[in-house]
This record gives structure tokens, C-alpha cells and sequence, in this order.
């Protein structure tokens, strides 16, 4: 399947293959995914969240509540990063909704949607997008992702 990425990804991060997310099969294994998600998406908040010390969601409390993947190809180890695109499809109060594409030019080998939510950590409850944080979040808003369910 060649794949297409969005028309306008918010922050594209190559992430590398460790040898060690195969499984039994030889194929990255599905749990694996969800590293390679985090993995980029910990790059892309340190430049969405520039402005306001980069690393600053992660420092004022962020969760991840929900986590979709859909698999579209077999992905094996190779020495090549994949790449993976990634935006906001939805932005609400506390949370957003983030898409994402793991995919080299010959292969769209996952879809994923994820829900965050900005929370404080002391009080351990979520907590309002900032206007600093909102206004980054909306520079970033695109298209829902294309789930093959939901089509």
C-alpha cells in the first residue's frame, strides 16, 4: 500500500527501530507501536510547546486516556527510521485528540488516534488548556484520521 501522508502533518519525527520490537513472528510487535507513538510524540511536544520551554506539557502534567491503532502492513526491523506523521483532530477544554501515521515512501503501516488531557498533578484532576498551550494546539488542527471503520 503506498502510502499518502496528510495533506499538512503538524510535526513529521523519524523514529528508529530497535531490534528488540520484533516478536516471535519477525514483525515489529503491536505493543511496540504504542513506544514508537510516544516516542514521537514526546519530539513534537518539545516544539509545539516551544515558546513555553518545550518540555513544559510534560513538566505541568499530560495523560494519555485513550489510545486507537488500526494496522494496515507488517512493519519488520530495518536499520531506516520510520516516520511518523502526527496532528491534532479535535481540541476540547482539557483535552485534544491527536492523529497519527507510521509510514516510510513505499508503506502506511498504522493509523492511530489518541485522546490527551492536560492535568494537574497535585491536585490529580485535569486541568484547563492554557492560551499558550490552546494557541499551539490550534495551529495544528486538521482533518480526522482516515480509519478504515469509519469510512
Amino acid at each position: 500500500m503506498t502510502s499518502e501522508p496528510p495533506s499538512d502533518p503538524g510535526f513529521t519525527a523519524e523514529v528508529f527501530l530497535r531490534w528488540s520490537d520484533m516478536d516471535a513472528y519477525g514483525h515489529v510487535n503491536n505493543v511496540q507501536y504504542h513506544r514508537l507513538l510516544e516516542e514521537a510524540r514526546i519530539r513534537a511536544f518539545g516544539e509545539w510547546f516551544r515558546s513555553s520551554g518545550g518540555d513544559s506539557m510534560l513538566r505541568s502534567g499530560v495523560l494519555l486516556a485513550r489510545r486507537e491503532i488500526e494496522f494496515l502492513e507488517q512493519l519488520t526491523y530495518r536499520p531506516e527510521p520510520v516516520s511518523i506523521d502526527m496532528w491534532v483532530t479535535k481540541l476540547g477544554g482539557a483535552s485534544w485528540e491527536m492523529g497519527y501515521e507510521i509510514r516510510d515512501e513505499d508503506a502506511l503501516y498504522a493509523r492511530a488516534e489518541s485522546t490527551l488531557v492536560a492535568f494537574d498533578m497535585a491536585a490529580q484532576r485535569p486541568r484547563s488548556l492554557s492560551r499558550d498551550e490552546r494557541a499551539a494546539l490550534t495551529a495544528l488542527l486538521g482533518g480526522p484520521v482516515a480509519m478504515r471503520r469509519r469510512r
